[in-house]
């Protein structure tokens, strides 16, 4: 390789690794727009209830619509029961709109972020969150074509 077939591939590799964002492949919804939206992550000791929650390649989740109290902590307990890999991710529609055009530029980026699980067909996992305000928060699959699908839900905080 000629020295300037290296720089353009370094700065090229650079340019990639700037547009992948804060975590593998993707990119990253902080906790500070969490706080002010949507909640917080949630600690396991500070847990009230589960709830459980199905998804399948019907693009849904079941149930669709939960009811948490103000200040709650929530642990979601989720199954994918389908045949393709499936995503809870919480946060406000505008969030999750942004973060779904995301992931149709990066397909395989994976999530290692507190309001979000990626679950393999078969797999189970948990989520804790920590619902502060009042109003309503949103989840969906943001995996590519399974939010426009209607893989959407809602959570209406209560005070």
């Amino acid at each position: 390789m000629k020295k300037p077939s290296i720089l353009l591939f370094l700065s090229l590799a650079s340019a990639a690794a700037m547009a992948a964002g804060d975590h593998q492949g993707g990119h990253a919804m902080h906790g500070d727009q969490h706080a002010s939206t949507v909640g917080v992550p949630g600690k396991a000791a500070d847990v009230t209830r589960t709830i459980d929650v199905n998804m399948d390649d019907s693009m849904r989740f079941v149930p669709d619509h939960v009811t948490v109290k103000a200040g709650e902590t929530v642990r979601f307990f989720l199954k994918n029961r389908g045949k393709v890999p499936h995503e809870m991710v919480i946060g406000s529609m505008a969030e999750l709109k942004e973060h779904a055009e995301m992931m149709r530029k990066f397909p395989s980026m994976e999530h290692e972020e507190p309001n979000m699980i990626t679950l393999k067909p078969g797999q189970r996992g948990g989520l804790i969150w920590k619902f502060d305000r009042p109003g309503s928060v949103d989840f969906a699959c943001l995996i590519p074509g399974h939010m426009e699908a209607g893989m959407v839900a809602k959570v209406t905080v209560s005070k």
